[in-house]
């Protein structure tokens, strides 16, 4: 008999402003899944794929700052591009889950509350570089700006890191940002969850995999047995 193809990767991205805890996040996802058996990769944006991360590093130096919002928002989208054909789209065809610390709802917020951008230029700007490469999930780690930048800078700190290009904008850019995502949730809430991220790390984690296991893991598990 032939072999069957692997069934489609399970695609979820983690967003929310800066401190939000989203790589944290991740990478408790991904050993969590791993321990299941499930077939994960962690990735992040900008970056993900060797060309995307050259761009990442132009971008959070600023060097596009002066470019304009509508420039840093085709920038990242470029990046978007190279992320998904490089590693996105073939882990999915593979079989792999995909965790994504930010994606295409990063540019919606970042770039629509920091440069007052078209939605419908943005909209279209997705639809060419994502198309149907859309998460199946999406988490919303959400907590007051004032309590991310301060955890954002605690981390800067210990790892003797700069501020990047985002976290250096003023509080107002940051309270327009928390509600930007808040926004994308309550619009998409079919696949958006918002999470309270201003408490621990383990019970921030615990309610992501509450949600994973009745939103991904029982759709899973049907496919498996319908397979078998």
């Amino acid at each position: 008999m032939p072999e069957k193809a692997p069934s489609r990767g399970r695609f979820v991205t983690f967003e929310g402003g800066e401190g939000a805890g989203k790589s944290t996040q991740v990478e408790l996802l991904r050993a969590r899944l791993s321990q299941r058996g499930i077939d994960v990769i962690a990735t992040r944006e900008p970056g993900g794929a060797p060309r995307a991360e050259r761009i990442r590093n132009f971008l959070l130096a600023g060097k596009a700052k002066a470019l304009g919002p509508a420039a840093e928002a085709i920038l990242f989208s470029a990046a978007r591009n190279d992320h998904l054909e490089t590693t996105i789209r073939p882990a999915l065809a593979r079989g792999q889950w995909v965790l994504c610390d930010r994606f295409s709802d990063s540019t919606r917020a970042y770039q629509g509350a920091l440069g007052d951008l078209d939605p419908v230029f943005l909209n279209r700007l997705e639809q060419v570089v994502v198309g149907p490469t859309r998460p199946d999930l999406t988490f919303i780690l959400d907590l007051p700006p004032e309590v991310g930048l301060a955890r954002a800078g605690a981390r800067r700190q210990a790892r003797s890191e700069a501020t990047d290009r985002f976290e250096a904008e003023d509080i107002s850019f940051h309270r327009a940002l928390r509600t930007a995502f808040l926004i994308i949730a309550r619009e998409e809430p079919a696949r958006c969850v918002v999470i309270d991220a201003s408490r621990d790390a383990d019970t921030v984690a615990a309610d992501i995999w509450a949600e994973v296991e009745a939103r991904l893991l029982g759709t899973t598990t049907q496919e498996s047995a319908d397979g078998a």
